[in-house]
């Protein structure tokens, strides 16, 4: 194993001592419970949002705390869920009379400790609102799992109500607007190797030279099936299958596409992914109106990549469109 570190034991306190030392005027960090914050949080009265899960998926969640993003972000230690007491300091942290949102992706263990931190809020108070993201379409939509992951469109519902919020809207409508962009939106991933966790120091598993593993999900999960590797025209063809067969969205919509390396696929190559997804949504009528490609959702140096697709309205669009200005998404500010 060769990683930029100084040891596996402080890798996540190490990563965010770097991230606020490069983005002082955005953030900042509370040692113990950890907790990353966008500076200034409290100054003003506006809905808080709070997000968090494991470390080593970076950017997701520490990359999007900023105005017009998140307010503050739960960082696991690698792969592993936030624990609830830097949930409640995070919640209280962000709780200035407008009420608090809760954005979890739905894996088991953020499931939990978010569920028991809200528990212990309940004794002060406070009641955060969950949003529950779910968007993995590699995982059947029926009662025989404890459902589909939360994966690329954390990205979207974290900037889409973080500009909601920051606009002033009341968290009625925060969590309605998150809701809906979750439920207009589908991820399908394809892996090409394992990754290494640094307190593991080898691969989580081993796959062929010549296979794709299809249906991974992040924090080295493998996948559901393994299939010989393909030209990028078929597999842009067999993601694009399985996220409009699963979400159907309506003739002409507008589309908004993440494609997401996680972590080691070179930037060229989901170029050449995202310009083939591009041409085939057009030419099946879509309006591929906004795209994000780059690495947003990883699993540490893993090879592969995630397609995300958003079906926009006119308030979701106009919601993508809003300034933002966090460490690794801005525009307009």
């Amino acid at each position: 194993m060769k990683k930029f570190i100084n040891s596996p034991e402080t890798v996540v306190p190490d990563y965010l001592n770097g991230l606020v030392a490069a983005h002082p005027e955005i953030l900042t960090l509370q040692a113990n419970p950890r907790v990353l914050l966008r500076k200034g949080v409290g100054q003003h009265r506006k809905v808080g949002l709070v997000a968090g899960g494991g470390s080593g998926c970076e950017p997701l969640h520490t990359g999007f705390v900023g105005p017009g993003m998140l307010d503050a972000a739960c960082p696991g230690e690698i792969f592993t869920s936030p624990v609830p007491d830097q949930i409640i300091s995070a919640t209280r942290a962000v709780n200035v009379g407008a009420g608090v949102v809760h954005i979890v992706k739905n894996f088991s263990g953020e499931v939990m400790n978010f569920g028991i931190a809200q528990e212990i809020l309940a004794f002060e108070n406070i009641h955060p609102i969950t949003v529950l993201i779910n968007d993995d379409c590699s995982i059947p939509d029926d009662d025989e799992s404890a459902g589909r992951r939360g994966l690329g469109a954390t990205v979207f519902v974290e900037k889409i109500a973080g500009a909601s919020a920051h606009r002033g809207d009341s968290i009625d409508t925060v969590v309605r607007i998150a809701r809906r962009a979750n439920d207009r939106a589908r991820t399908f991933s394809i892996g090409l190797n394992s990754c290494i966790p640094p307190a593991r120091g080898k691969p989580i598993y081993t796959m062929g030279e010549d296979e794709m593993d299809i249906g991974i999900g992040i924090s080295g999960s493998p996948g559901r099936e393994r299939v010989p590797m393909r030209p990028a025209r078929d597999i842009a063809e067999m993601l694009l299958q399985k996220v409009l067969g699963d979400l159907k969205p309506a003739d002409g919509s507008q589309i908004l596409t993440l494609i997401s390396g996680l972590g080691g696929t070179p930037e060229s190559e989901l170029y050449i992914l995202y310009g083939e997804v591009h041409q085939r949504l057009r030419a099946a009528g879509y309006d591929p109106a906004y795209a994000l490609v780059g690495n947003y959702v990883t699993s540490l140096e893993q090879m592969g990549a995630a397609l995300t697709v958003l079906e926009l309205d006119d308030e979701l669009a106009a919601l993508w469109r809003e300034p933002v200005h966090t460490s690794n998404l801005r525009w307009g500010m």
